[in-house]
């Protein structure tokens, strides 16, 4: 499998260096670059079902790893007969006789306390989609506006947020903080193939496609067949969300409004209120017209100026000139570092250290751009959590617990005598560089 380091120019050969190379050769991306005959792709699914485009899919759903879905085949399984399986797809899929078994519906925490579906295909149908992702990406891609950041080539949370950061810096202050209600679950499939026929069509992608969009889902031993949405956790489901608001991000962006979205959460950054009203009365025909809908609660209008007025993207909230890392984003910090500080852990502090660093380093990594204060908080947070460890390895009751002795006896010294992360410390040396 030929894979290059993502990102760069839309439009250019040269830019499309992140691309299967055994799918898109310098032909294709020729005419990618300079426009197909009417707009659309034709014969593709040959490209879908060649052998090398199954082997480069499944060495990428191999290396994500994943649980197996309801035929209970295990990654691992499916790799030691890996050839046998990938030669029983590529017919299958050319003579159009290919079936998607259901997705196995499991759920996760949210941040706010309730649970998000996921749909988990068989590694089998992570593999075709795999295989029509490839396919099908460059061509989408290419039209894709550049203020769209999720689920991208080349781009990430981090720029996301280095664009709402520009924006705020130069008046962009007042804010619409729209929330799709339930994205996922309710894109129209009609309006999403609609879509997705402006640029393919090959009928047999296209039946694969929908059949994707259609496959049952298995949840609780009873099947049932979602009248929309695309399931969270399948391999195709980003590109397809991504298709799906590619009108919405081309309508308010070429309105004059600076719409910054990552997936199914944007903000909209205005100079004045009336310009925050009137993009959010945009989003909202749109959003009715197109079947989805905002929640009424989450979606509001503010000056992120003013105190209690700012808004939250992607982990941070803006505030008042001030960037914070929000309450949901440093719960889950706690809640990590609490489960791997447990007072009965019985391991030594030299290895809850070890534990506790590329967790932090990684936390940190992203959150460094939030208010310094953050830092020290969090930092004397965890070290609170190790004095309490050794206490406990003492004998020493929990009644004790924020005694003033514990300082003098494990100061912070102590701690960096067995390299515990510091953030603050951190955040010194990376302002320094900056």
């Amino acid at each position: 499998m030929r894979t290059a380091k993502q990102g760069v120019e839309t439009g250019s050969p040269q830019g499309w260096t992140w691309v299967e190379k055994s799918v898109w050769t310098d032909r294709m991306l020729a005419a990618l670059g300079n426009g197909v005959k009417g707009g659309k792709w034709f014969s593709l699914i040959d490209k879908v079902c060649a052998t090398s485009t199954l082997k480069a899919a499944w060495q990428r759903v191999e290396a994500n790893r994943g649980a197996a879905g309801i035929d209970r085949v295990s990654i691992d399984r499916f790799g030691e007969q890996s050839s046998k399986y990938l030669e029983e797809l590529s017919p299958a899929l050319r003579e159009g006789t290919y079936k998607p078994h259901a997705v196995r519906r499991t759920y996760i925490p949210k941040g706010d306390g309730k649970m998000r579906p996921l749909g988990i295909p068989t590694v089998k149908d992570r593999v075709v989609q795999g295989a029509l992702k490839m396919v099908l990406e460059p061509i989408f891609e290419r039209e894709f506006h550049p203020n769209s950041f999720g689920f991208r080539p080349g781009r990430g949370c981090k720029d996301a947020l280095r664009e709402v950061v520009r924006l705020l810096k130069v008046g962009h202050t007042y804010v619409v903080d729209a929330d799709l209600s339930s994205y996922f679950d309710t894109i129209p499939h009609d309006l999403l193939m609609r879509r997705v026929r402006e640029k393919v069509s090959d009928g047999r992608v296209l039946e694969l496609v929908q059949g994707f969009l259609s496959q049952g889902i298995m949840e609780d031993m009873k099947e049932w067949k979602p009248e929309a949405g695309t399931p969270q956790g399948a391999v195709i489901s980003p590109l397809l969300a991504n298709i799906y608001l590619h009108d919405l991000d081309m309508l308010v962006n070429g309105a004059g409004y600076a719409m910054i979205r990552y997936a199914d959460d944007f903000v909209i950054l205005c100079r004045d209120a009336q310009a925050a009203q009137d993009a959010l009365a945009l989003v909202k025909k749109w959003v009715e017209a197109n079947g989805l809908a905002l929640h009424p609660v989450k979606t509001h209008t503010g000056n992120a100026r003013v105190p209690g007025e700012g808004f939250e993207f992607l982990g941070y909230r803006f505030e008042a000139g001030n960037i914070h890392v929000r309450k949901k984003s440093m719960k889950k910090l706690r809640d990590k570092v609490r489960e791997k500080t447990k007072r009965t852990c019985g391991r030594s502090i030299e290895m809850i250290v070890e534990s506790l660093n590329p967790m932090l380093r990684g936390w940190f990594g992203y959150f460094k751009h939030a208010d310094r204060p953050t830092f020290s908080i969090v930092d004397g947070f965890i070290r609170r959590r190790l004095r309490s460890i050794l206490r406990k390895q003492r004998g020493q009751s929990r009644g004790t617990g924020r005694c003033l002795d514990d300082h003098k006896r494990w100061p912070n010294s102590f701690f960096a005598k067995f390299g515990l992360f510091t953030m603050k410390e951190a955040h010194v040396l990376a302002c320094q560089s900056r």
